[in-house]
């Protein structure tokens, strides 16, 4: 009779029955972890919604209260925040897109790889000219210069 406790087909052996060779506890692959960074991405993108929601309801309570909250948003900390949060909008709709094609496009299952490490390029592609224009004007702030 066959044991229950073998180790899965094709692990290697002394590993723990993991066959996969990244040093991580999850033994997802990157198709796992895209789903991971979808999911923490709409969370966050969610959260930010909220927040965004309340801050712009304060105008109604008190102008003057608003005007504070928005120039805490000027602070450099917070501009760093702005782009992590382009950052994961960005890769949440990117993401999207492929998820669609990969359940609505008779090829995309066969694609999906390929296609997240295009979007992956894209995404690097369009957050580096983005980062250096969010980031211009806490550079200056911080570090002096300017005209």
């Amino acid at each position: 009779m066959a044991s229950t406790t073998a180790p899965p087909t094709g692990a290697a052996e002394g590993t723990g029955g993991s066959s996969r060779r990244g040093s991580t506890v999850y033994r997802g692959d990157l198709g796992m972890w895209s789903w991971v960074a979808h999911r923490i991405t709409g969370v966050l993108t969610f959260f930010f919604l909220f927040v965004h929601v309340l801050d712009t309801a304060v105008v109604r309570i008190s102008p003057n209260a608003y005007d504070k909250v928005i120039e805490l948003y000027k602070n450099p900390l917070v501009n760093l925040l702005e782009l992590g949060l382009v950052a994961a909008v960005l890769y949440h709709a990117l993401n999207g897109v492929r998820i669609m094609l990969v359940d609505f496009w008779s090829k995309g299952p066969r694609f999906q790889r390929p296609m997240l490490w295009i979007i992956i390029a894209v995404w690097v592609v369009v957050m580096i000219p983005g980062a250096y224009f969010m980031l211009q004007r806490s550079f200056i702030t911080v570090f002096g210069g300017g005209n």
